[in-house]
């Protein structure tokens, strides 16, 4: 019988720790914060833990030959065990979405059920699959800004669309190593992602004497959030820089995963939600002390 430790490696478990931040960003941008959001966050987990199965059933043979300790090519988890936990988990997560934000959430989160089956299937080993999953990502911010105004979680999305083009990027040369050329981009990327992150898309009233200067130390949350993002996931990237070794490229993989959280409660913050950003980024610890356990990538 397949085992629940087996299954959890399947799905990557300890990497749907950067998942929430998705929506909570998404919501806290669109003014959406409410009791549907966790449920919400909760769709989103389903649907990425599908689209992890869905991406080993993809690969089986491949991994056979790359990796063959993942549990399907080790024979611990039958293929179409694992196509039966990816399709159920994406009518679980669509089914929890449609209940918790109806026909809005419905609306976002069917296509991004289908864009990630899309990258599993079809996008993930061509040029474009970097852009697909980014799209993945995008769509889940809007899938938590899906209960109020989407427009003004657009910056959002597109913030972490733009941080999971850089991780997608790299994890392709995970088995082979990489140029330097690769590594030096999507560190020039982080840079300018961490940079625009704390600025506002629009600038918030203030008043005067002491709510001005608790708006300025406000302001202070997002700015240091979006540092520490840039500082791990941007050092990762600089060792492979020094070293493209397969082994540094999946170090800085998994940071850019681990590290996620930091940039999501960067936005959630700028939102106006700094006490609930904080409480994002607080799993990018989490993230990592679980990564030593299954491997995030």
């Amino acid at each position: 019988m397949t085992r629940l430790a087996d299954l959890a490696e399947l799905v990557r478990a300890p990497a749907a720790l950067s998942v929430p931040g998705d929506v909570l960003s998404g919501a806290a941008a669109a003014g959406a914060l409410g009791p549907r959001t966790p449920a919400l966050a909760g769709a989103s987990v389903l649907l990425y833990w599908a689209g992890m199965a869905a991406n080993d059933w993809a690969d089986r043979r491949l991994d056979a030959v790359e990796r063959p300790e993942r549990p399907i090519p080790s024979g611990r988890v039958r293929p179409a065990v694992a196509l039966g936990v990816a399709s159920g988990l994406t009518a679980a997560g669509l089914a929890v979405a449609t209940a918790a934000g109806g026909r809005r959430a419905a609306a976002v989160a069917l296509p991004l059920a289908a864009t990630i089956w899309g990258y599993d299937l079809r996008a993930k080993n061509t040029a474009t699959g970097p852009a697909v999953m980014a799209a993945c990502r995008g769509l889940d911010v809007l899938l938590g800004a899906s209960g109020g105004r989407v427009v003004r979680a657009l910056p959002a999305a597109l913030t972490v669309a733009a941080h999971t083009w850089t991780v997608t990027a790299l994890s392709r040369r995970e088995v082979t190593g990489a140029d330097r050329r690769l590594p030096g981009f999507t560190l020039a990327g982080t840079a300018l992602i961490a940079l625009a992150t704390p600025a506002r898309p629009t600038p918030p009233a203030t008043g005067r004497g002491g709510s001005s200067r608790a708006a300025r130390l406000g302001d202070l949350v997002p700015a240091v959030l979006a540092a520490g993002y840039a500082t791990r996931y941007g050092r990762a990237q600089a060792r492979v820089l020094a070293d493209p070794s397969p082994g540094r490229v999946r170090a800085a993989v998994g940071a850019g995963i681990t590290g996620l959280p930091a940039l999501q409660g960067a936005l959630t913050a700028r939102a106006g939600a700094r006490m609930l950003g904080l409480a994002v980024a607080g799993a990018a610890p989490l993230g990592r002390r679980l990564a030593r356990l299954i491997s995030p990538t």
